[in-house]
């Protein structure tokens, strides 16, 4: 009887523990362990494609809600918006001494700041609208002279000094729109480098057009000292697109 007993107790202790064992499989499966899981909600894998999107985006949104004109980026401005813009001035575009230069018209004359600029990223109405200031729609009258074919005024310290010379037209662009994308941003240039100031800049001190005037300028650091300089090209570019 005794040897019976304990031979009825092995078989109760073997049942309960292949219950226990098939109790908590089950749990395991269902989550009734875990009574977080109900809770979890299982974020969407994000591609590295669309986080750089969503990057972009947020970027974009950023620069609109600043307030601020990027002097990098596309543009909606054209070439014939440019030329027009120089037309309705009621300037004489000097054709004569421009032509020196390899430019002999508006056209040809925009049309180099359009290739120039899109070349490293900057906006070619930035560029343009930063002439028309500096040199009074081509007219000239500063330190620096047309033939020097610098359109502005890289190297003029004010007292009578001329500033830099280039040897033809499309170089004194070339170098001034070097000279914006060095103020602008840190990235490399894409062309030869023929802006001799380049290197002095601090790069991406400005990346606004806004921001090219040092008064306006958070570090100070910006292309002139005039007041609102960098206010005077926005509205220069607002008459273009309008």
């Amino acid at each position: 009887m005794i040897h019976q007993g304990k031979k009825m107790k092995l078989y109760m202790e073997a049942g309960l523990a292949l219950l226990l064992v098939v109790t908590l499989g089950a749990a395991g499966v269902t989550g009734m362990l875990s009574p977080r899981a109900e809770n979890i909600k299982k974020e969407p894998v994000q591609t590295e494609a669309q986080a750089e999107s969503a990057g972009g985006e947020a970027e974009e949104q950023e620069t609109i809600a600043d307030g601020q004109y990027p002097i990098m980026g596309e543009s909606a401005v054209t070439v014939q918006e440019m030329v027009d813009y120089f037309e309705e001035s009621g300037k004489e575009y000097p054709s004569e001494k421009l032509a020196k230069g390899g430019a002999d018209s508006i056209e040809t004359f925009c049309q180099m700041y359009y290739d120039e600029a899109l070349a490293e990223g900057v906006r070619p109405e930035v560029a343009f609208a930063q002439t028309m200031k500096e040199t009074g729609f081509l007219q000239y009258g500063g330190d620096a002279s047309i033939e020097q074919f610098n359109f502005a005024g890289l190297g003029t310290t004010g007292g009578g000094v001329p500033g830099n010379s280039y040897p033809d037209v499309r170089t004194g662009i070339r170098a001034q729109v070097q000279h914006l994308k060095a103020y602008a941003t840190a990235d490399p240039l894409e062309q030869e480098c023929v802006d001799d100031r380049y290197e002095y800049v601090k790069k991406g001190a400005a990346p606004y057009v806004e921001w090219l005037g040092q008064q306006e300028n958070p570090e100070g650091l910006g292309w002139a000292t005039g007041d609102n300089y960098g206010y005077d090209i926005v509205r220069i570019i607002e008459d273009m697109r309008s």
